[in-house]
């Protein structure tokens, strides 16, 4: 029997979380960017297939159902014409996720993320009615545990806590804030202390900034819930894309997003450092989000080899650090294979009169 996330966690084991499935099915255009709702679970679940399997041969502990944003309210907002409903949708995702899962021994969390109206009438009833609707649907296919994820107000992430707690089943929580805290001004330490106070097992940061950022936002968490005298499981799942001159608001501000992010695109090699200050950070569920693709996952995976005992099956075919380019005929590319050339390298754009940065929107 496979062990649960919290059995895992509290064993001290490290627990790689997938990917960005919104991201990486937009450009494979199969999701609207912008948007981001999810109806390929119905639409085309070939493809939402296809990518849970990459994610769980390069290396992920946790497989995440295709749900981001599947609310009724997000649906209607986004120009959903169809007759999917959001439970389809949700009820799809599980049925995926769980298929693939199976294959190779994964867990399966379902989430929820920030809803529309909370926004428009700021109704706790409202609100959680949603989520609880959402609820419904993990349950009844009882995958392994519940994720609120991409919350930019904490009021709003403890509601869906309080909500999703009442299931019975462990209860991860991540907010997309930076290091000045939510959009409330809540700095990161008090957000993670109202989230455990409301029953989250797991807290952490999600999307909106880079790795840099969201390690530093995921610390001030732990110091907070050490102040508190409270315990809980760290989880950070950034960007795969840099973004040092973002604020509170994120890549949401950049005049590249949506559709130019790629320039500012990790390396796997950024992957491998970012996996390093982690878990020596002591966070121990590491993943990541918008932006990060399957050999960003593998990246984490080989990084922390060590530590999980094996390196993935998409190892297979890949020499970690460039070790793989001793067999090539050119001497100029064989003279690369080797750790010291990568972790030093300083990639250039490519593009000219390139500017190192942009200026935010809101900044």
């Amino acid at each position: 029997m496979k062990k649960g996330i919290l059995e895992r966690l509290n064993a001290g084991e490290l627990v790689v979380g997938d990917g960005g499935y919104v991201w990486a099915l937009e450009k494979r255009g199969y999701v609207k960017a912008g948007h981001w709702t999810p109806e390929a679970a119905v639409e085309h679940p070939e493809a939402v297939r296809q990518l849970h399997r990459e994610f769980l041969r390069a290396g992920a502990d946790v497989l995440q159902t295709f749900t981001f944003y599947c609310s009724d309210d997000k649906l209607e907002i986004s120009g959903n014409v169809s007759d999917i409903t959001g439970t389809q949708i949700n009820e799809a995702a599980c049925d995926l996720a769980k298929e693939v899962a199976n294959e190779g021994g994964a867990l399966v969390a379902g989430g929820v993320s920030q809803t529309p109206c909370y926004n428009d009438h700021h109704s706790e009833t409202e609100v959680k009615a949603i989520f609880k609707k959402q609820m419904d649907a993990f349950v009844k296919k009882d995958i392994d545990f519940l994720m609120v994820e991409f919350f930019s107000h904490v009021e709003e992430a403890v509601w869906a806590v309080e909500v999703l707690k009442t299931s019975g089943k462990p209860i991860g929580a991540t907010l997309c804030i930076a290091p000045s805290g939510d959009l409330d001004g809540v700095p990161p330490g008090e957000c993670a202390v109202r989230l455990v106070k409301a029953g989250a097992d797991i807290v952490g940061i999600n999307c909106h900034l880079d790795p840099a950022s969201c390690l530093r936002t995921v610390k001030l968490m732990k110091e907070g819930l050490e102040q508190a005298g409270l315990k809980a499981h760290l989880m950070i799942q950034p960007l795969g894309f840099l973004t040092p001159e973002c604020n509170h608001s994120g890549y949401l501000r950049l005049p590249e997003f949506p559709f130019a992010m790629e320039p500012r695109g990790l390396t796997r090699f950024d992957v491998h450092k970012y996996a390093r200050e982690a878990y020596d950070a002591g966070i121990r569920y590491i993943g990541g989000c918008c932006g990060f693709e399957p050999y960003h996952t593998r990246a984490i995976a080989e990084e922390l080899a060590s530590e999980r005992g094996f390196l993935p099956p998409a190892s297979e075919k890949h020499g970690v650090w460039g070790t793989a380019l001793k067999m090539h005929t050119k001497p100029w590319v064989r003279a690369k294979a080797h750790r010291e050339f990568w972790e030093n390298l300083l990639p250039a754009s490519g593009r000219p009169k390139c500017p190192s940065m942009t200026t935010p929107e809101d900044q």
